[in-house]
């Protein structure tokens, strides 16, 4: 694929870095309905909240979890260890932002804001609420790419990139689920679409710095993969879930989920 041959020769850290300006662009195009659009279905929302958390749920699986026990294995270590610790560490990490920084789920009343209590708008609660969302994102690519410097048979280019162009897929409709609402509480459509990328940034800053420090540290790896998958596991149930199923679009959010997984699951499979 052009696509692999691209990535050949570059630097694992440049691999990261490019790859996560990938899902940020996306998290942008998704956005960028907003001037289209003033208003989105809320079954569609229900169903594309679905599809990113089954994109996610695999992910976390195929990309990082398997992943990280196969390398435990093959550095005669108990696999589970790895794997469990960094996935319980990267859950109780998220969990811990979540208690801290300020932000809203999409949906929701300003009474059920969640964080330390601050007197921040509305609009920047919402944002805060996907950034969260989009550090376990960011982590788990860069994460993915630097594995490559450490010589590993089970990490791959063709992985990292399945990975990478998974999470981007999924980040459409969730700059859509940003900037959409905020067009419709009366935000100028630039500004709604300002908003709406701003929260894929972080992606690109976790990327690098998640490459970096498998790079630095190898023995990390395998946790770090799980750490990743933990995170992202977090985000699916504390926020995807529970957001798709608010409105009680249950058949929409479900099937959502279930072809989201399929998506990712093919893209790894095949790919990887």
């Amino acid at each position: 694929m052009k696509i692999i041959t691209f990535f050949e020769g570059l630097n694992p850290v440049t691999q990261a870095f490019i790859a996560t300006l990938f899902t940020w662009f996306l998290t942008a195009l998704g956005a960028g309905l907003v001037f289209f659009f003033k208003t989105i279905n809320r079954k569609l929302l229900d169903a594309m909240l679905g599809f990113a958390a089954g994109v996610m749920i695999a992910a976390s699986y195929w990309s990082l979890l398997a992943p990280a026990i196969e390398m435990a294995e093959e550095s005669g270590g108990p696999p589970w260890v790895p794997a469990t610790i960094g996935f319980l560490a990267g859950g109780v990490f998220l969990w811990l932002i979540d208690n801290i920084l300020p932000h809203l789920h999409i949906g929701f009343p300003m009474e059920e804001a969640e964080g330390i209590s601050t007197s921040w708008r509305r609009s920047v609660l919402l944002v805060l609420a996907i950034t969260i969302h989009n550090i376990p994102e960011g982590l788990a690519v860069g994460v993915a790419f630097g594995a490559l410097a450490a010589d590993i048979p089970s990490a791959s280019l063709a992985g990292a990139v399945a990975l990478a162009i998974g999470i981007g897929i999924q980040n459409f409709p969730e700059g859509a689920a940003v900037s959409v609402p905020l067009r419709r509480e009366g935000f100028s459509r630039f500004r709604a679409f300002w908003y709406g990328q701003l929260s894929g940034v972080v992606e690109p800053v976790a990327g690098v710095l998640g490459a970096v420090a498998v790079i630095v540290m190898r023995p990390l790896l395998p946790y770090a993969l799980a750490f990743a998958a933990g995170a992202m596991i977090f985000v699916v149930v504390e926020e995807l879930i529970p957001e798709s199923q608010l409105q009680k679009n249950t058949d929409a959010a479900t099937m959502g989920a279930m072809f989201g997984f399929a998506v990712m699951m093919t893209l790894d499979v095949a790919l990887g």
